[in-house]
């Protein structure tokens, strides 16, 4: 089982700025991606078709692959390296009556340890000459976690999800947005295979390990606010910031920059930089002073302070395919994201011989890659 991040459940609810009043064209989307860094390698492939019916109605199907293979840090000071499969498929409904449109959908994950369900619905309608779109989100998931090599061992995750988005066209050249969203989860909200470590005078690393004991309910709130900017040579700036805060004591920070440039007729180019900052929470330690120190427990690295850099470019080409009439049109898109992580309060155990609690602070980089062609018909 992966670590999630609290918030990536966000993603399920496919709640970007909404366009209420038209439809999406049909489209059909196959992509390969792969995310390497930090001894974890992610890569699969991705399939996304869409097709809409008398001009209210669509329907969306999607097929989603990770296969895994870890020897992360975490992995190698405690556990053995491992790989797994990850398969997605999501279904979703559109029904637009006026300048709402109304969505509905369901997405299904399994892997070897990890069963996750998500259902959403979402509505959006634009108001004042069509300037202003304000959208609503729900999503209810639940989750059926597992362990290997433990047949005993099973529980459960609920999650809900609550999202208001509101898009306001503050000038010819200038969009704005704003967001907030509200995650609440209860149950077995911890990795079953991570441990804690603390210090114990009779190991001969000068530490010793226990399992890791999470809080079994968390609540986290984030605002955004975005906006875009077109530049007479119809090119634009990108900007979005975004806070985000939970009742285990993360705050955390990003903020965004981008510029999307055409060239002729057929090909568009952008560049990206992504900065997030985040404290430790209240549970987290890299060394306790014993064992049980505390009644929760926390050495995942996705809850120290830490700071990410994100430098990412894409590059995008519109064209014809002869022998797929049925395109009207084609784009070949190329994706390249770098990011360097750095932490606060977590330390390497790789590196032995030291006292406990000296190690070097770890940080590692990543390459994250995106392949994809969509078609239009």
């Amino acid at each position: 089982m992966r670590s999630r991040p609290a918030l990536s459940v966000l993603a399920l609810l496919a709640f970007a700025p909404a366009v209420a009043g038209v439809l999406e064209d049909d489209r059909a989307d196959v992509m390969y991606h792969r995310y390497d860094g930090g001894g974890v390698t992610i890569d699969g492939p991705s399939v996304l078709v869409r097709k809409k019916f008398e001009e209210k109605y669509a329907v969306s199907a999607a097929y989603y692959v990770d296969m895994v293979s870890s020897a992360s840090i975490d992995v190698v000071t405690t556990a053995s390296p491992y790989t797994e499969q990850r398969d997605e498929y999501g279904l979703d409904f559109e029904y637009l009556r006026g300048k709402i449109t109304y969505r509905a959908g369901f997405a299904n994950s399994e892997e070897n340890d990890y069963e996750a369900n998500t259902a959403r619905v979402s509505i959006s309608q634009d108001m004042f000459g069509d300037l202003t779109t304000v959208s609503l989100a729900f999503a209810r998931g639940w989750d059926t976690v597992r362990r290997r090599g433990d047949d005993t061992f099973e529980d459960r995750v609920d999650r809900r999800v609550y999202g208001v988005d509101v898009s306001q066209v503050a000038t010819k050249d200038l969009v704005l947005g704003l967001s907030w969203e509200t995650v609440t989860e209860e149950g077995f909200l911890n990795n079953p295979y991570r441990s804690v470590r603390y210090l114990d005078a009779g190991s001969a690393l000068g530490y010793a390990y226990e399992p890791e004991r999470y809080p079994r309910t968390r609540t986290g709130n984030a605002v955004s606010v975005r906006g875009r900017y077109f530049l007479p040579y119809r090119a634009a700036l990108q900007g979005a910031y975004r806070f985000y805060t939970d009742t285990w004591g993360i705050r955390g920070h990003t903020g965004e920059v981008s510029y999307t440039h055409p060239w002729r007729d057929k090909w568009i180019f952008d560049v990206r930089y992504r900065y997030y900052s985040q404290n430790a929470a209240d549970f987290y330690s890299d060394l306790f002073p014993r064992q049980d120190f505390q009644n929760f427990l926390a050495r995942d690295k996705e809850l120290a302070t830490m700071t990410s850099h994100s430098l990412g470019a894409s590059a995008s080409y519109a064209f014809r395919v002869p022998w797929l009439r049925f395109f009207q049109k084609s784009t070949l898109t190329f994706k390249y994201d770098h990011i360097l992580f750095g932490y606060d309060d977590f330390r390497d155990l790789r590196v032995t011989g030291v006292e406990p609690g000296t190690e070097p602070l770890y940080d590692f980089d990543a390459n994250v890659i995106q392949l994809f062609f969509s078609g239009w018909f």
